[in-house]
């Protein structure tokens, strides 16, 4: 057996960005697991933000459009914009399944059905899994 990973592989000095829909209750969801998997702290090299702070707003600059996003985005220290299913695979070491996940994607049929699938969720999260009650 090798070393285990690391909770995360990004340099805690340069943070990477995961911009997330804050209102969508699967994409919180998601970032919670992730939290629990020890991604969103300090040292991980992983912040978490969402998509309707005006952090990403300026993270994302002419990439932002008002209103919910269609995906999430992963921003590198050195600007690098990942999208969609390319935004969580840098992630999934550290998640359930995620190295099994890791291991299909490198087929590349197996990455284009993945890639609809994150598609078809993506448009109907909301009506699949509602959306985040405001907290008050």
């Amino acid at each position: 057996m090798g070393a285990p990973l690391p909770v995360s592989q990004f340099d805690p000095q340069q943070p990477c960005l995961l911009i997330y829909d804050g209102n969508c209750r699967l994409c919180v969801a998601a970032k919670e697991q992730l939290d629990r998997a020890g991604m969103g702290l300090p040292e991980s090299g992983l912040r978490m933000i969402p998509y309707e702070s005006q952090q990403a707003m300026r993270a994302l600059g002419e990439q932002y459009r008002p209103g919910p996003p269609s995906m999430a985005y992963l921003i590198s220290p050195a600007g690098g914009v990942s999208q969609g299913i390319d935004a969580f695979l840098p992630l999934m070491h550290g998640l359930p399944g995620g190295k099994f996940v890791q291991w299909m994607l490198q087929w590349s049929i197996a990455r284009r059905l993945a890639e609809g699938v994150y598609r078809w969720i993506a448009r109907h999260r909301y009506r699949l899994f509602g959306a985040v009650t405001p907290h008050t």
